[in-house]
């Protein structure tokens, strides 16, 4: 039988099955090293040092003391005596033999795991007329469930599926009553063909009034150390749209790849779409296809030695080995994905998911907002495409979170509106600010509240408190210019950079940390039409959409951080510093340094500097990363990304050229000889294209407004846009190191 001759489900399965059978074959040697290891040395010895240490440090444990264990006489129990001084060892010794396969004993809690997080898996069926075919799937998020590409290919094919739960037997071997839920794409539909996986929504509530929440999840873990060659991984599954099963610890991993990890399948056959366990119930792959056994003409077998037909179902094939995708591409792929609106709020929910400390959740912490039963967002307003915005309600995390923490009362206040700016309506009073030991900035509990929260909650006092303000007082600003510059001394080009800098330091009073969900999205860098707008794309959102989508992924990082802390016993500046790189490059707000943080080591005050940040959807940040900006001579006549245009070394945007080279223009005055010293930043030769840049974008009612607001909450200003036509008498040049 062809391709051609097949459905599109058997279609994609076959497609997936046959790029698997070519990436196993591929594999041999490796494959064959890796199970040499395994006999000759052990687990310790057949992946990376790097990966299997990364192991350990998760099973709470380091090398020295695995290599002690290891040569230890082998033990039938813990209970033999081991040659190593018991206060030494902190973990769980039934544990890490097991892991190491000299103990086959498992704690009684391991099959409390396992039935948790069975109750997460369900059967995906889709029924489209005059066919009907069957998938595994398991929620990830309070909202959201993966499967297969291959299961579910497109959003049409999701609106007509359904997932049910408890499609099993009971303690009495009886069935359970399914509880069945539709499928919502139209709030969230990510899929992605060459990894296999699809997210889509669920509704909230089942065809019979059931919560999903009572499902729980299995949330996703970017970390590394879920699983190393050797070990042994269960699957949770329904197998050609059978009844619930389970294959525990009969797979064993024998190699990993790029994107993908192999498993053996002696006994184990594997179901699409099903998660892939550790034995600490860590999902860490979704299984999707896997390299089958055929005959010498090429025909794929059945476990019975006939010629296999898709009408067979996979669960039939003769398999030489299952495949799975790593979960740590797949949260790769979504966070690239291109979402906004309450798509990009479920997103954000999932990566929160995911920085739970407990591998399986059935009472999870939710996200409130005003999607119902799968609808779309209540009481909001529809932009040009169609999409509906959410204008109100509220979004809470539970974050188990529990620090100490100390309060600062002499840190830096706000400065009141003067009488001519309008009421004194600016940020919410803050009379104390935390600091936090041995924890990034904004990480901790205050009266039970978590930090996300607290923020988000401001953010709302700050919005509404601003909608109350004219947008911009073009005399009251024009007074506070002509102050502002009073009595600066203006003589040659070095001279009047040397003042500006010297002026921009002095006036720079109050210096807030950097939270653009508190003070950017309500008031800042809003538009006269009261949105805000992706710097590169123009993209328009709602201060709401990104108050809430960053607060989720604040959530989320602290959650993280949290699990970083509770691995690493006594990490030193360095691990903290490359920590808190990898949080903000996997989890970034959704707005912009045009001077990129690495550039200046993400040192404060520069970091929070507000002259310097824009609202900017996750997509465009990450697109941009900390490429210098660049003038291309053909850049409107090729196709580009919607964020612009982007080489090695190169980038430059579709939009906001003026505002972002008057904000690099700033920060080159602000900040003279902080940026520019490596190739990869902002060199001398890029300052044609910023005053290029400036002169053929001229300063609008937005920028003007934006620097009104920014004077009032730091105190400086920004001189390019008060004073366009200074460009051209100021030795910016001199700025560099």
């Amino acid at each position: 039988m062809t391709v051609e001759q097949v459905s599109r489900v058997d279609k994609g399965f076959l497609e997936q099955m046959e790029d698997a059978g070519r990436r196993y074959a591929s594999r041999t040697g490796e494959r064959d090293g890796h199970r040499e290891a395994l006999e000759q040395h052990g687990i310790l010895y057949a992946d990376t040092r790097e990966r299997v240490s990364s192991r350990l440090t998760r099973l709470g444990v380091d090398w020295a003391m695995a290599t002690a264990i290891e040569r230890t006489p082998a033990t039938a129990t813990t209970g033999t005596s081991l040659d190593l001084d018991r206060e030494l060892v902190s973990t769980d010794l039934l544990t890490l033999e097991r892991f190491m396969g000299r103990n086959d004993l498992i704690g009684i809690d391991y099959l409390e795991g396992g039935f948790l997080a069975a109750r997460s898996v369900g059967r995906i069926t889709v029924r489209s007329p005059g066919s009907t075919h069957h998938g595994t799937g398991f929620l990830v998020s309070p909202s959201l469930l993966m499967t297969n590409n291959h299961v579910l290919g497109s959003a049409e094919e999701a609106a007509a599926a359904v997932i049910e739960f408890n499609f099993q037997a009971g303690l009495d071997g009886q069935q359970l009553a399914p509880v069945v839920f539709p499928l919502d794409p139209q709030s969230l539909f990510i899929t992605h063909r060459d990894l296999d996986f699809t997210v889509v929504a669920v509704s909230d509530r089942s065809r019979d009034g059931q919560p999903l929440a009572a499902f729980g999840r299995l949330p996703l873990k970017e970390a590394q150390g879920k699983a190393v060659i050797g070990e042994l991984v269960n699957i949770i599954q329904h197998p050609n749209g059978e009844p619930k099963q389970l294959a525990l610890r009969d797979n064993q991993i024998v190699d990993v790849l790029d994107d993908f990890v192999h498993y053996s399948a002696d006994t184990a056959r594997g179901s699409s779409g099903a998660p892939v366990f550790n034995d600490q119930w860590e999902v860490v792959a979704l299984h999707h296809a896997g390299a089958p056994r055929k005959d010498r003409d090429g025909n794929v077998l059945a476990v019975d030695g006939t010629r296999w037909h898709p009408s067979m179902g996979e669960h039939r094939v003769d398999w030489k080995a299952n495949e799975g995708v790593r979960v740590s591409r797949i949260l790769g792929a979504i966070q690239r994905f291109p979402l906004s609106g309450g798509a990009a709020t479920l997103r954000a929910e999932l990566f929160a998911a995911g920085s739970s400390l407990h591998p399986v959740e059935v009472s999870p912490p939710t996200v409130l907002t005003n999607r119902v039963n799968g609808d779309a967002p209540q009481n909001g307003a529809m932009d040009g495409s169609g999409e509906q915005h959410a204008t109100t309600g509220s979004v809470r995390w539970s974050v188990p979170l529990h620090i100490s923490v100390s309060l600062d009362a002499d840190a830096p206040q706000p400065r009141p509106a003067s009488p001519a700016a309008g009421p004194a309506a600016g940020p919410a009073p803050q009379t104390t600010t935390p600091s936090y030991v041995g924890l990034p900035a904004g990480i901790g509990s205050i009266d039970g509240q978590s930090p996300a929260a607290r923020d988000l909650a401001a953010a709302m006092v700050n919005l509404a408190a601003f909608r109350a303000r004219p947008y911009f007082d073009e005399a009251a600003d024009l007074m506070a210019r002509d102050a502002y510059y009073a009595g600066l001394h203006v003589g040659n080009p070095t001279s009047l950079r040397l003042a500006l800098t010297e002026h921009l330091e002095s006036t720079h009073e109050r210096r807030p940390s950097y939270k653009p969900m508190r003070l950017l999205y309500p008031w800042v860098d809003l538009h006269p039409d009261e949105m805000l707008r992706s710097i590169y794309s123009d993209k328009g959102f709602t201060p709401q959409e990104l108050m809430e989508a960053d607060a989720a992924v604040e959530a989320a990082r602290i959650g993280r951080w949290q699990e970083f802390m509770l691995h690493e016993s006594a990490p030193g500046p360095e691990a903290i510093e490359a920590e808190l790189a990898l949080l903000e490059a996997s989890l970034p707000f959704n707005c912009e340094h045009v001077v990129p943080q690495s550039w200046f080591t993400h040192k404060e005050p520069m970091r929070g500097d507000l002259h310097h940040l824009f609202a900017c959807e996750a997509t465009c940040n990450s697109f941009r990363g900390n490429i210098p900006y660049f003038d291309f001579p053909d850049f409107n006549e090729v196709v580009q990304h919607d964020c612009g245009r982007r080489e090695p070394g190169k980038f430059e945007p579709s939009k906001g050229k003026g505002p972002v080279a008057r904000a690099t223009l700033y920060f080159l005055l602000r900040y003279p000889g902080k940026i520019g010293d490596e190739a990869r930043e902002l060199q001398r030769t890029g300052l044609e294209t910023l005053l290029g840049w400036h002169k053929d974008h001229p300063v609008g009612l937005y920028e003007q407004h934006r620097n009104a607001a920014i004077a009032e909450i730091q105190g400086n200003r920004n001189p390019l846009i008060d004073h366009p036509d200074w460009a051209e008498e100021i030795d910016f040049a001199g700025a560099w190191p």
